[in-house]
């Protein structure tokens, strides 16, 4: 695999540079699932983003093997294949006319919020030099549990492993505000012991992630609380009616009903990032949040 690390993307001279017309290049997405998914289930949400304005999508070539081989191996593998995703991101970002060479936006569901927070390390993990902050304009993660607390279950433990060193090796919004960082979370299935059956459910799947204080009731999206996605010092998003997946019998984050709500923040988001690394390289320094300079620009 070709080295993460870099400054930026390689310019495409044929087309200019993003930074001549940063409000006019359109985002190239990375878009990287969750644990025990598989590329054929994001077809839907690819072509949504599309029409909304993506300049491309690219969808990280994990597959359901992956994840069970990382049940006993760890996510080093999943984490190469989600940098080779990456690099060819880039590689498109860097021959489209509309994108011209910018920063991606990384797009990650679930545990795929927590791979794209590690791809920007620049301490190795596993062996693997990461290191790819110079290539991302913004992190918008979906349900992703950003904290998770230890626990027997296994895809807890690949989740905790995961968390425990993206918060030590980039805690929080790490290099904002260079990159954009935003967590999308869910209210909308609440977790209660005196609850239906959907509720005494959810209230389970979420003690597998956090340890609650006992009979108070939690919200989440049916799989992952809200307190869990949030990340401290990004930018939040809390949805009524989402849930998790495309199989809880509701609209999902990837639904049109999820996306119209994140993506125009999302877009805003990786846009003022973009104007930030303009202002560095001259010297000159952002105040306030990327998120709300986007907003003051209303």
């Amino acid at each position: 695999m070709r080295d993460l690390a870099g400054v930026e993307p390689p310019q495409n001279g044929r087309f200019g540079d993003w930074r001549d017309e940063p409000d006019r290049v359109a985002p190239t997405v990375l878009l990287l699932g969750g644990l025990f998914t598989s590329p054929p289930l994001y077809v839907p949400m690819r072509r949504r983003l599309l029409d909304r304005g993506a300049a491309a999508v690219v969808v990280a070539p994990v597959w359901l093997p992956d994840w069970l081989l990382a049940l006993g191996r760890g996510i080093g593998a999943i984490l190469t294949r989600s940098g080779r995703a990456l690099l060819q991101a880039a590689d498109v970002a860097a021959s489209s006319p509309v994108t011209r060479g910018a920063p991606l936006l990384v797009v990650g569901h679930s545990a795929g919020g927590l791979s794209a927070r590690i791809l920007t390390s620049e301490v190795p993990f596993l062996g693997r030099r990461l290191g790819a902050a110079g290539r991302i304009g913004a992190i918008v993660t979906l349900g992703t549990p950003n904290r998770v607390a230890y626990g027997r279950s296994l895809g807890r433990m690949i989740a905790a492993r995961a968390a425990e060193f993206a918060d030590q090796a980039v805690p929080g919004p790490r290099f904002a505000p260079s990159i954009g960082y935003m967590t999308v979370s869910s209210r909308f299935v609440v977790g209660r012991r005196s609850g239906n059956v959907r509720e005494r459910a959810a209230l389970t799947l979420y003690r597998g992630i956090m340890r609650p204080m006992p009979g108070v009731p939690i919200e989440g999206d049916g799989l992952v609380p809200v307190d869990a996605a949030f990340l401290p010092g990004a930018e939040s998003l809390v949805l009524d009616r989402i849930v998790h997946g495309q199989f809880g019998g509701s609209p999902w984050y990837g639904s049109t009903e999820a996306i119209d709500i994140w993506w125009p923040a999302a877009v805003e988001l990786w846009r003022a990032a973009l104007r930030s690394r303009i202002e560095a390289a001259h010297g000159r320094v952002s105040h306030g949040s990327p998120f709300d300079r986007a907003r003051g620009r209303r």
